[in-house]
């Protein structure tokens, strides 16, 4: 679920505690968490509306001044979509922004990060990558990710997911563009690399 940063400050300022999506399959689950690029998004409930039963006071909840700017705000209604009402409130902080900065790493936790990477490389059809995507990124940081991505021959929509992978470990950071090495991710490329 994509939100606007706008949005984002206002869910996690208390201001804002709705969203409204015309989807033709749910994309977030009651109780589950969302990570966003402010933050973590609790996901407290979701539930199929029709128009007539979103209320003043939703859209309201939902930011907009009325309930006609709220069904403005949506894609048009078709007869393969629903409306979801869903409620959000503001989880936290991006842990991984203080994972990154953990570099003062012991042996054992050095290992584990490095099994998971090399669980990573098992698990991929395109063979071992963590490694060599993490060597890319130390040597060309604020590269755009189609750059980076071409030069290994992908696609974006196929590239960023895999760097999610190692940003999801607190190994990397994403800029403006691109991306480089957290303090986390060149100590675990420098283990690797002395391996």
């Amino acid at each position: 679920m994509l939100i606007k940063n706008a949005i984002l400050d206002r869910i996690k300022a208390g201001e804002i505690s709705l969203i409204f999506r015309r989807w033709k399959k749910c994309g977030v689950r009651a109780g589950g968490t969302q990570m966003t690029q402010r933050g973590v998004l609790a996901v407290d409930s979701v539930e199929v509306v029709t128009e007539r039963k979103i209320t003043p006071a939703d859209a309201a909840a939902a930011g907009f001044d009325s309930k006609k700017d709220l069904l403005a705000s949506m894609p048009p209604a078709s007869d393969d979509t629903e409306i979801y009402r869903i409620g959000v409130r503001w989880a936290g902080e991006d842990p991984r922004k203080a994972l990154r900065d953990e570099a003062d790493l012991s042996k054992a936790e050095l290992d584990d990060i490095i099994a998971k990477l090399k669980k990573l490389d098992a698990g991929s059809k395109r063979g071992p990558w963590t490694e060599s995507y993490l060597q890319m990124i130390r040597d060309q940081p604020n590269t755009h990710a189609a750059i980076l991505a071409e030069q290994i021959g992908l696609t974006i929509p196929t590239f960023k997911p895999w760097v999610r992978k190692l940003k999801a470990l607190g190994l990397t950071e994403s800029l403006r563009p691109g991306y480089r090495l957290s303090p986390r991710g060149e100590r675990v490329l420098n283990a690797l690399n002395q391996r």
